[in-house]
């Protein structure tokens, strides 16, 4: 069991599953109780502790960020896994005082969602057949999406429902018995299951949040999340995942502003292994990389030099061993997985550059040099990728 430490949730993985499933359109009296932990990089996310019964999933799930919740999850399904009614309790884990409570029903050919925290808000989306929750950072209802793919043994749509609408979730199983489980527009995770379609390990890591998921024996969410709160009052919290960072800087009279998403490093290899070699990286988190200028600039040098008229752009990029190239599009407010290259303004090549010291949270830097130039930087972990730049007469 987990008690104030987590490292002994590492003891419980591995092939010592429960050993009964109960898919939500068979008959059965078994109840399967197992738990995942969620991991990014050396960090833990979540802790859910859930129990698969004939009537659909129970959970009692950890979340560590941005502040420590325990929430209660009840599903109850129907034949053919039809849904009949979904409910979340949050809850402070120290006080037990209710944060929140959602709850879902159908109402005819909708989905009637009721959210309540400091007022009530009730909102209709489309019902789809079979649907699911989809709940940010947690996995419990991967378990039934997983094993939903394993029995159909190909390509399987499987609708996960918010409060706002649905997102459209699609799976397929490999030839080796992998499944592949695409988010709209996050990208593809590969899950290892077993014969009776449980998820044993999810790998995120080609997708925009890059989380790991594992299955363990069992684990203690309640003082998983009552340690994590302890933390949170000392000043410690976790935080948001990638928060938002800004530089501005004054270079030969021009204000030049980069506002960005901060991933963290929390241990993982960055460079060809999270941002891949030779792949159009989003250059940050979540809402695009922005960079305003207020006077006419000129990014890189020599034949690949960049005009870039004054106003504002947004900045993807494509990093390679050696340097790669930054990539000024025209498009702006847009999420950073939301690259339209006909919107490209130019590319410039990037110089990799070994740092002094390493940079934990991403960041884009905007240094001044001499005689009107400068220079824009992509830091994070041991390595810079820089651009050159003068700021136009």
């Amino acid at each position: 069991m987990l008690r104030l430490s987590l490292l002994p949730l590492v003891l419980l993985v591995g092939c010592a599953a429960p050993s009964s499933t109960v898919p939500d359109d068979r008959a059965s009296t078994r109840v399967n109780v197992a738990a995942f932990v969620t991991r990014l990089g050396a960090d833990t996310l979540a802790v859910e502790r859930f129990a698969r019964t004939p009537e659909g999933m129970t959970a009692t799930v950890a979340l560590r960020t941005p502040r420590a919740t325990l929430t209660t999850y009840d599903l109850d399904l129907g034949p053919g896994g039809r849904l009949v009614r979904y409910e979340a309790v949050t809850r402070q884990p120290l006080t037990d005082e209710i944060l929140r409570r959602e709850a879902a029903e159908p109402t005819g050919d909708s989905l009637r969602v009721t959210s309540t925290d400091e007022t009530e808000t009730v909102r209709t989306v489309a019902l789809s057949e079979r649907a699911l929750p989809f709940i940010d950072m947690v996995h419990w209802p991967f378990e039934i999406m997983v094993e939903r793919a394993v029995e159909a043994g190909g390509p399987l749509d499987q609708p996960l429902f918010t409060g706002r609408g649905t997102v459209a979730f699609t799976s397929d199983v490999e030839d080796d018995g992998t499944v592949i489980v695409r988010h709209p527009f996050r990208g593809a995770m590969t899950v290892q299951a077993d014969a009776e379609g449980r998820l044993v390990l999810l790998d995120a890591g080609q997708t925009t949040r890059a989380l790991t998921v594992e299955r363990v024996v069992d684990a203690d969410a309640e003082s998983t999340a009552r340690r994590w709160a302890e933390m949170d009052a000392q000043g410690r919290s976790f935080g948001a995942l990638s928060g938002r960072g800004e530089t501005v800087e004054t270079v030969a009279g021009a204000t030049i502003a980069a506002d960005f998403g901060q991933p963290y490093r929390r241990g993982r290899e960055i460079w060809g292994a999270l941002v891949p070699w030779g792949e159009v990286w989003r250059t940050g988190a979540n809402r695009a990389t922005h960079l305003t200028t207020d006077r006419d600039l000129v990014l890189g040098d020599g034949p690949d030099a960049l005009p870039v008229p004054a106003g504002q752009y947004t900045l993807f990029s494509i990093p390679q061993p050696d340097g790669g190239v930054l990539i000024v599009n025209r498009q702006t407010g847009q999420n950073g997985n939301r690259y339209d290259a006909g919107q490209d303004l130019g590319r410039v090549p990037m110089r990799r550059v070994a740092l002094g010291e390493a940079v934990e949270a991403f960041t884009v830097g905007v240094e001044s040099a001499a005689s009107g130039a400068g220079t824009l930087s992509l830091r994070w972990a041991n390595d810079a990728f820089a651009v050159p730049f003068t700021v136009a007469e």
